[in-house]
């Protein structure tokens, strides 16, 4: 169906930071599927894990218990402040699965839910109702009932917006579609002191600020604020499609069986997958993400230095962006010529989401290409 506006790109194939198309054309991936190709393309190890889960069991019903499944959900449990998870196929499932955490957790009938302006929580019903962009919402009327918008960053506005009807608020720490826009951390904590003044679920969507991207597991670490209910996807299983849903006990011990369910969700192909991400990043990857991110940082206010079109640099770790004076879609059509793949955040804003394995080197090359394109 005509939902794309598609690159006039055939690929076929990839190789660690690199990506060729059907003519054998190479490109570098500063893309990344979106946030998702966190261990590049053609990664050794996820290969064979890959392959060998398929080799023995590709899908079964959560009927039953299988141990990829197990062992990633103890994994997140390990190494978070959370002690349920629940499993799904993408980031607008995980977040279907919040606001149904949500509205199931509220007590004496509070039903009113609050997300940021500039947000994006996915394309299915409820998750582009908690979208704070009305050109994504564009005939889609009538939307989800009692979920009303605030200014992201901005605490007074949502402390004005609170009532004794709320039940959750959502946030993403970094806004991804939105612009590359990092929450203040002084923010962030204000937020959490009033959810628990106010007994309000404070839910964190880091489909693609998380899993690695900011430097740290996930970005809530970072920001050294927890939240009650955590939604991830993207880069978690490196391309293998896979949603993740995650609660603290009180908020998790309101769903009970048949409260929620998918088919596919967390099957042994996909843990399997994402088993090995984890493990990578734990390994040594989440440095790597943090010394170059840094550098990217240093790259990219190089160029703004040098192209007065550049007004602002930001973001954390290998998520980043730049925001200019004119439209990016020619700059991104002219990279793509010359054998670079980036996209955007909004009309004129570069976005920066590169793989994790991606070296000094892959910067550097990258930024050559993008500082001839604004020239």
């Amino acid at each position: 169906m005509n939902t794309y506006n598609r690159f006039p790109i055939v690929l076929e194939k990839g190789c660690g930071m690199y990506v060729y198309d059907e003519n054998g054309k190479e490109y570098l991936d500063f893309v990344a599927g979106i946030a998702v190709n966190s261990l590049g393309h053609g990664h050794e190890k996820l290969c064979n894990v890959i392959a060998e889960q398929a080799k023995n069991m590709i899908h079964c019903s959560n009927l039953y218990w299988t141990k990829p499944q197990i062992e990633f959900a103890e994994k997140l449990v390990a190494d978070t402040c959370f002690e349920k998870v629940f499993f799904c196929n993408s980031g607008a499932e995980a977040i279907e699965g919040a606001l149904k955490l949500s509205r199931k957790y509220r007590k004496e009938g509070k039903k009113e839910i609050i997300t940021m302006l500039n947000s994006f929580h996915g394309r299915t019903y409820g998750a582009i109702t908690a979208t704070g962009q009305a050109h994504y919402q564009e005939g889609l009327d009538p939307l989800l009932p009692n979920i009303s918008y605030v200014p992201f960053n901005d605490f007074d506005a949502l402390a004005a917006a609170v009532t004794s009807d709320t039940c959750a608020i959502f946030i993403e720490p970094i806004q991804g579609e939105g612009g590359i826009r990092p929450a203040n951390k002084e923010y962030l904590q204000k937020v959490r002191a009033l959810c628990d003044e106010k007994d309000i679920l404070l839910v964190f969507d880091e489909i693609q600020c998380g899993f690695g991207r900011t430097g740290y597991l996930f970005a809530y670490q970072y920001y050294d604020v927890a939240p009650d209910v955590l939604t991830i996807a993207k880069g978690t299983a490196g391309g293998v499609p896979i949603g993740v849903l995650l609660a603290n006990k009180k908020t998790a011990s309101v769903f009970k069986p048949g409260d929620h369910a998918s088919t596919f969700g967390g099957n042994p192909l996909a843990t399997a997958a994402a088993n090995c991400v984890i493990d990578e990043l734990k390994g040594g990857l989440l440095e790597n993400v943090k010394v170059q991110g840094q550098y990217l940082t240093t790259k990219l206010q190089e160029l703004m230095a040098k192209h007065e079109q550049i007004i602002d640099v930001r973001g954390c770790g290998l998520m980043q962006g730049i925001e200019l004076t004119v439209p990016v879609a020619p700059i991104i059509a002219k990279c793509i010529d010359n054998g670079l793949l980036l996209l955007n955040s909004g009309a004129k804003i570069l976005r920066f989401v590169p793989s994790f394995i991606v070296s000094k080197e892959d910067i550097d090359k990258a930024m050559g290409i993008l500082d001839e394109a604004l020239a």
